[in-house]
């Protein structure tokens, strides 16, 4: 009696169960690499900046709904008023002077929108009296 490896893997199957080893742990690695770049897509779209035009107002002194002083962009979107928060950075502190403790100013922002908190928030890039 011959005592071998064919003992151990009748049938030749020695080669058939690291295929299987190996397809299966390339089909993870391209679920994976299709998942993250998917992932970075979907990302890449949040950081897009977007141009919005409407009336420019602060939040504390025009619509008493902030405790500082904050720029506060409304703009109509199907018949509704929406709020975008802007960040108060170096172009949104530069601009506020043109709108608080006035009726603010119709104006372009030029930003990254997200939402914080349940709230649309813009940091602006640029801001111009609209058109």
């Amino acid at each position: 009696m011959k005592i071998g490896m064919s003992c151990l893997y009748p049938n030749n199957q020695k080669t058939k169960l690291p295929m299987k080893k190996t397809s299966l742990t390339l089909s993870l690695a391209v679920g994976l690499l299709l998942a993250f770049g998917a992932a970075r897509l979907f990302a890449s779209d949040a950081s897009k900046e977007t141009t919005l035009t409407g009336m420019m107002v602060c939040g504390k002194c025009k619509l008493h709904i902030t405790k500082e002083c904050q720029d506060v962009l409304q703009v109509d979107k199907d018949g509704k008023t929406v709020n975008y928060f802007l960040t108060m950075n170096k172009v949104a502190k530069d601009f506020h002077s043109n709108i608080c403790q006035n009726d603010g100013e119709k104006v372009s922002v030029t930003g990254k929108v997200s939402e914080k908190n349940g709230k649309e928030t813009l940091v602006a890039s640029k801001i111009e009296a609209a058109k």
